[in-house]
This record gives structure tokens, C-alpha cells and sequence, in this order.
């Protein structure tokens, strides 16, 4: 017995030895917020003052000084997130994470974004400021990487620690600049439903622009072959360690619409959520210089900001830059493909993938004329001809890095809009405003038109010398619009006005959230801070209320029982909130994905639909279809009997969403309340294993708000007992112009991406909630409520 306790101590005392060592490796590897750092390359002391969120404050006495202490500081909170987002496009991910990777890493291989980049950095001035700061903040992430702390996860994982180059900031900007092309996830599924029933199967989706009211103002046949193309490439983007752009709202509303007759200016990018998110926030304060900004990972510049002169953000232009070719083989010689002028040979590059605890892999990507042949670098591709992917961002000059510092560093409205200009891919609506009292929005993307009747909504040809003709627009055509009549500027994704004639292609969203915003800017006058954070957490749009209108017109009552009624009461007085304790929101998104399923599923097959929900074209088709009382797409035509009407579905539809509610919420209506079955959940790369979940990820809360509100918390409609929200706003913020030391802002989760940093998750329930921080700017305020760090030249 004694012998058994002795041994039962021991065993306790090593697992809590193992315990403290662990725990107290954790406590160590925290960032430190103050303190005394000596970093090389640097001229003076220069002091970093973290706020009660833990937002850096840099004071320098020079620009470069303040991008050394930058990325050091950067890299303390956030290197996990730097080395996953410089790994995804030259296809390094399978050397960390193995074979479960390896199909990301081919295909972000055979884009070519890691030669672009190489391309970039040769054409780049070195003596230039934009080139001297970059590598001023890598220097300053590479002095952390070599003294400071490991953190956990390369402990996990057995990452070794490599510098940072410039090379890793222009393909983090690529990955983003990919993220936001759409053509991939759409082009082949419109192609497939074109080739299986014909064109009038496309009519009720809209890809002719039908269904785009809302617009921004300016002063039968084949199997189906495609599909693995879309969904393959949706399912790399959606499972990447690193979260893709989605959409955002944006409005910037002059002084005569003002209570105070200052600008207004408020942003929320919508990004898929991840732990740690999106943003990093660092204010940096050198007497020529003075920017608050919000930063990629492992980038230099900030893609989102503001100070005393100027405000500027980003949206989603959701314009098209990237198309699908389908290539002609030469039937006498495989190395060949066809062209107008001819038979052309392929090029080809090899790069070898290291894989962990696996052999390295070989992999060989052929390109033709209009980029790389995809084929093989997609699994269980049907189609033997080969599919090329043409794609603006590595087809023309890359000047993302001028163009980015340019916007941090403008003077002026036209030296703003020149830096907007070097941006060819990926298309963004940069809205802007200032305390000169100018709004404006501008427009990056090279622009181009294709020949009259090709749809670039579908797969291409890529040998008749038509499909592939562009006619390049200068940037003087990009939609912009500086100081309108109407007093505001902003954009939600929708569809901007046509060029000179030319509805200009693009995936662009539904106009709910274009209608709500304008609405809501076009009915006041005397906008404050406090009203425009209340419009920015708005869940109510003004078309689901139109569409239940024509559901509840469409759907024969006589065939519903009690309960089925019941929901059609709720509905019946609904104004179209998704906040959490409506019932509404409930019936209505369950209802939706059984007219979806009933409506569409039965002619794409299981496995296109799936892909069709995740499309904009989804989201855009509902409110039009439903309207159609004789589309195409209401018979059913698995049921060769009879030919379904739209009552038939709708009816069939509710019933089954009703059925569906009954089972997981049970029988009574009243409590099928939104948070009930809407639920987001801060997710780490890490938090899939379910020992590391509680670690790692953050949550689960209930939350309101739905797809295409303001508050836009994105979710796949589906009929499973909730709702994952997948995607919102990454950061919202409010400038206010009349009272810049005290604007607004507040991210996701929290501002570092150490898992024992207090700064972790503290504004996540802040975010849920709706609420807003200060964005601190006035010195003497941050030093009296801030910690110090403080870096001294190292002798």
C-alpha cells in the first residue's frame, strides 16, 4: 500500500512539473509590453507606449526608427500569423502542416504569384522611401525573430525560424490580392448549367445585370465537367489557415450632412474570422509623420488608416479580373495548343514542395499564353481539355508596395488617387475623406472590356482570337465620385454605374445593404458619431421584407397545418431585423435554404448546389426569382408526372423548414429565437484539435445580424441546428473629424495573437455586443494611461 502511494506521488508531482514547466513557458513567451529593448539600426531612442487595448503608440525621431520598433513589436503580438500568411502563395504550408496542405500548396504554386513577386522586387527603386521603410520593418521583425520570444505554436508544430524578406510582403499582398477574385468560384458553375439546360436557365441569376438596381453613382447539353474547378478552389480559400476577403460597407458623409459640419468616416471590412483576426492597429507619431494604422501581417504599410489631415478604407470593387480559358490541345502533338495564329508550344516551371514527415513532391505547371493550365493542380478535375487562368494581378506591373506607402503618405487628393492607381489587382473601392472637408471614393483595378457577346461570366475560348481580346481602359475610367451633390460617398460591394455605356463585369453583391445605407444617409441631416455607430451595427434590410411579401402571397394556406400558420403570423409583421431575440430571423433563413434546395437542387445535383450557396450569384438571384412565377427553374424535374409551380415549392418549402425548426428548437414558435441558432465562434489553425480548442479559440457567442445586413455576419444557409457564422466586419471604425483624438474603432477578438496576452481576446465581447473603443491619438493621454517599452540603440 505504501509502495502504491509512493508511486501515486510521483506520478502526480512529474504531471505537475510538466504542468508548471508548460504553464510557465506560456507565461514567458507573452509579449512585453514594457520595459527596455537595445535593437540594432536605430539612431535614437524611440519609445512605444501600449494602450488599455494594446495598441503600439510609436514615438520616433525618424520615419525609419518607428518601422524598426514597428516591426518589432508587430512581430511579438503576431509572428504566427506573419509566418502562415508569407507561406500560402509560394506554396509552403505542407512544410509545417504536411500532406493535408499539399493541395493548397500546388495550386497557390501554379498561380505564379512567388515569380510576380520576385519580378516586383527587381523593378522596385532601392533608393526609394517605400523600398527603405519596407526593409526598416523587416529588419525590425528579423531583430525579434533572432532575440525575442518563440512562440507557441512554432514549438507545436517544430517550426524553424527563417527572415523575413521583401519577397514574403509581396506574396502576403498577393494571397489578398487572390482572396478577392471571384471569377474561379462562379465561372464554371455558370458554364455547367449553360451546357446541361441552355441559356435560359441563366436568366433568373442575373449575370446580365438585371438584378443591380441599386447602383454606386459616378459625377441543355454537356455533363457537368466544370464544377470540380469552383468548388475545389472555394474549398482551399475556405479552409486556409489564413482568412480570405469578402466584401465590406464603407460611407463617408460630408459636413452638410453633419451635426457638427465635419466629416464623417466609417469602415468595416468584411473578412472570414480566424484567431487572431485580420488587423493589426499601431499609431506611429515622427515629426514629419503621423499615421494610425490598421496592418497585414508581415506587411509594412497600412492598408486602412487615418490621422488629423485624412481618412482612408476599403471595400470590395468585386470587379472581374481573372478568367477562364478552355484550351485546345494540338491533336498531333500534346506539347502543343491551339491559337489563332496557330499552334503555340507550352512553357512549363518545376518547383519542388517539401512536405513534413513525407517525400517532397515534385510539381510541373504548364502555362500557355493566357497563364497556367489548372487542370492538374485542382483534384478530380472531369475534364480532359486543358483550363488556363488568366488573371490581371501577375499579368501586369506590380506596384503594390509604392502604391500602398503612397496612400499612407499622400499630400493631397491627386497624389491620393495616382497611389490608387499603381493598384491593378485586386480591385478595391477606396473611400476617402479629410478635414479639408472633401469625401470622395475612388476606384483601383486596370480595367478592360471584352469583345461584344463574350460573357465573361463563363468558361472562355481560348483559341478563336475573340474571348481573349481586351481592350485595356485608361484609369481616368475607373468609377470614382469627389465631393457629389448628394453629400456622402460609399459602397457595399454593389454594382457602380456603367463606363461610357459599358456595364462593367464583376461578381458584385445584392443591393440590401446599397438600399439600407443610402436610405438611411439620404433621410438626415445631422449625423454624429453616436447615430453613425448605431447605422454601422444595423441588422435590418429592406428587401427580406419584399420577399416574404411574395413568399407568403405564394403559398396555399389551405395545406398548412397550426403551427405552419403560426410561423406565417410571425413573419407577417415582420420588419426585417435579424436582432438576437427575434423569431423572424429564424423562420424566414430556414424557409430560404428549402426554396433554394427545392427550387435549384433537383437540376445542379447535390454537390453544385452546395457550391451554388456559396456564390454572390446566389444571394443575388433570390429576391428575382422569386418574383418569376414562370421561371424555368420551379419544376422539379425529377418528378416526371407533374410539373411543380411556384406555390408547389414555396408551400413544400415552408413546411419543411417548419418540420425542420419543430425537430431542433421544438414545438413551440415563440422560442425559435435567433441566438438560439446564430453562433460565431474565433477560430485558431490549431483550436481543430480538440485538446487545443479551449486554448486556442475564442467564444462561442451569440450574435446578430445575418447576410447582407450593415451588420453583415455571414453564414451558408443550410439545414443544420445552427448557424456558423463564418464571416462580418474585421474592424469597424468610425473617424470623426470634428473630434479626431476621440474616433472609434474595435476589432473582432483582440489586438494580439498570443494566446497569454490579456489583449488576446478582450474586445470580443465588446464586438458582439456592438460596441466601440477610442482610437488614441492625443500623446499626453497615452502616456499617462499606456505601458512603456522603450528601444535604445544596441552598442
Amino acid at each position: 500500500m505504501k509502495s502504491f502511494r509512493k508511486l501515486l506521488y510521483t506520478v502526480l508531482a512529474i504531471i505537475a512539473f510538466v504542468f508548471l514547466s508548460i504553464y510557465g513557458y506560456l507565461l514567458y513567451s507573452k509579449p512585453d509590453y514594457e520595459g527596455e529593448v537595445a535593437m540594432h539600426n536605430i539612431s535614437g531612442e524611440t519609445s512605444v507606449y501600449f494602450d488599455t487595448y494594446g495598441v503600439p503608440h510609436i514615438y520616433a525621431a525618424n520615419q525609419k526608427d518607428a518601422m524598426e520598433a514597428l516591426g518589432y513589436v508587430h512581430a511579438q503580438d503576431r509572428l504566427w500569423q506573419m509566418e502562415l500568411l508569407r507561406r500560402i502563395a509560394p506554396g509552403r504550408l505542407s512544410e509545417i502542416f504536411g500532406t493535408r496542405a499539399l493541395k493548397n500548396d500546388k495550386f497557390f504554386i501554379g498561380l505564379g504569384i512567388d515569380e510576380n513577386s520576385e519580378k516586383a522586387i527587381s523593378e522596385l527603386d532601392k533608393n526609394g522611401e517605400p523600398y527603405k521603410m519596407a526593409m526598416a520593418y523587416l529588419d525590425g521583425i528579423n531583430q525579434y525573430l533572432e532575440e525575442g520570444k518563440t512562440p507557441v505554436e512554432f514549438s507545436l508544430l517544430g517550426i524553424k525560424k527563417e527572415k523575413f524578406t521583401l519577397k514574403d510582403v509581396f506574396n502576403t499582398y498577393g494571397y489578398m490580392a487572390f482572396s478577392f477574385a471571384m471569377a474561379q468560384k462562379t465561372d464554371p458553375l455558370m458554364t455547367d448549367i449553360r451546357n446541361q439546360f441552355g441559356d435560359e436557365y441563366l436568366k433568373d441569376l442575373g449575370i446580365d445585370y438585371s438584378h443591380n438596381p441599386t447602383r454606386l453613382k459616378i459625377s441543355r447539353g454537356e455533363e457537368q465537367q466544370y464544377l470540380e474547378i469552383s468548388k475545389s478552389i472555394t474549398a482551399l480559400l475556405e479552409n486556409s489557415p489564413v482568412p480570405p476577403f469578402i466584401g465590406s460597407n464603407s460611407w463617408v458623409i460630408s459636413p452638410k450632412k453633419t451635426k457638427t459640419g465635419k466629416v464623417l468616416f466609417c469602415n468595416d471590412p468584411h473578412i472570414e474570422y480566424s484567431q487572431p483576426g485580420t488587423w493589426y492597429e499601431a499609431h506611429i507619431s515622427c515629426p514629419d509623420y503621423e499615421m494610425y494604422g490598421y496592418y497585414l501581417s508581415g506587411t509594412p504599410f497600412p492598408l486602412l488608416a487615418h490621422n488629423r489631415k485624412y481618412a482612408y478604407g476599403l471595400t470590395m470593387f468585386e470587379n472581374d479580373d481573372a478568367d477562364l480559358f478552355q484550351e485546345e490541345n494540338n491533336p498531333n502533338n500534346p506539347n502543343q495548343y491551339k491559337t489563332a495564329a496557330g499552334f503555340a508550344t507550352y512553357t512549363s516551371r518545376t518547383k519542388t514542395i517539401r512536405v513534413k514527415d513525407s517525400t517532397a513532391v515534385v510539381l510541373t505547371v504548364k502555362e500557355t499564353g493566357h497563364g497556367p493550365i489548372i487542370n492538374d493542380l485542382i483534384a478530380d478535375f472531369k475534364t480532359k481539355q486543358p483550363v488556363a487562368f488568366s488573371w490581371i494581378y501577375t499579368q501586369q506591373p506590380n506596384k503594390i508596395l509604392n502604391a500602398v506607402y503612397g496612400l499612407s503618405h499622400a499630400k493631397s487628393i491627386p497624389e491620393f488617387q495616382k497611389s490608387v492607381s499603381y493598384i491593378v489587382a485586386p480591385g478595391l473601392n477606396i473611400m476617402y475623406g479629410d478635414a479639408q472637408n472633401n469625401v470622395a471614393w475612388f476606384t483601383s483595378g486596370k480595367l478592360y472590356k471584352l469583345q461584344k457577346g463574350v460573357n465573361a461570366n463563363l468558361i472562355l475560348n481560348g483559341s478563336n482570337g475573340v474571348d481573349d481580346q481586351k481592350e485595356f481602359l485608361p484609369y481616368s475610367k475607373n468609377p470614382a465620385t469627389i465631393n457629389p451633390a448628394w453629400n456622402y460617398v460609399y459602397s457595399s460591394n454593389n454594382m457602380p454605374e456603367n463606363i461610357d455605356g459599358y456595364n462593367y463585369p464583376g461578381y458584385y453583391l445584392p443591393e440590401d445593404r446599397a438600399r439600407r445605407i443610402s436610405n438611411l444617409l439620404d433621410a438626415k441631416n445631422d449625423w454624429d458619431k453616436e447615430s453613425v455607430s448605431k447605422m454601422m451595427t444595423d441588422n435590418t434590410s429592406p428587401v427580406v421584407t419584399e420577399i416574404v411579401k411574395v413568399l407568403m402571397a405564394n403559398t396555399e394556406s389551405g395545406k398548412l397545418n397550426a403551427q405552419e400558420k403560426e410561423a406565417l403570423s410571425v413573419l407577417k409583421s415582420w420588419n426585417g431585423s435579424h436582432d438576437i431575440t427575434g423569431v423572424a430571423p429564424t423562420i424566414y433563413n430556414k424557409w430560404i435554404y428549402f426554396y433554394l434546395k427545392n427550387t435549384f437542387q433537383d437540376e445542379m445535383g447535390e454537390v453544385s448546389f452546395r457550391q451554388f450557396l456559396k456564390t454572390h450569384i446566389m444571394k443575388q438571384s433570390i429576391a428575382f426569382q422569386t418574383q418569376n412565377e414562370s421561371s424555368v427553374w420551379w419544376d422539379n424535374i425529377t418528378t416526371k408526372s407533374k410539373k411543380e409551380t411556384r406555390k408547389d415549392i414555396l408551400t413544400q418549402s415552408l413546411k419543411e423548414a417548419v418540420a425542420s425548426l419543430n425537430t431542433q428548437l421544438g414545438s413551440d414558435v415563440s422560442s425559435w429565437t435567433w441566438n438560439r441558432v446564430h453562433k460565431l465562434e474565433f477560430k485558431h489553425p490549431l483550436g481543430s484539435v480538440a485538446l487545443l480548442k479551449p486554448f486556442f479559440n475564442v467564444g462561442i457567442f451569440d450574435i446578430a445580424g445575418t447576410n447582407e445586413v450593415i451588420n453583415n455576419t455571414m453564414f451558408e444557409y443550410s439545414d443544420e441546428k445552427e448557424y456558423v457564422v463564418k464571416a462580418g466586419p474585421s474592424t469597424r471604425r468610425i473617424v470623426d473629424f470634428s473630434d479626431i483624438e476621440n474616433s472609434w474603432s474595435i476589432l473582432p477578438s483582440g489586438q494580439s495573437g498570443n494566446p497569454m496576452s490579456e489583449h488576446y481576446s478582450d474586445q470580443a465581447e465588446m464586438y458582439v455586443a456592438g460596441k466601440f473603443r477610442k482610437m488614441m491619438l492625443n500623446k499626453e493621454e497615452i502616456v499617462k494611461t499606456g505601458t512603456k517599452l522603450v528601444f535604445i540603440p544596441k552598442k
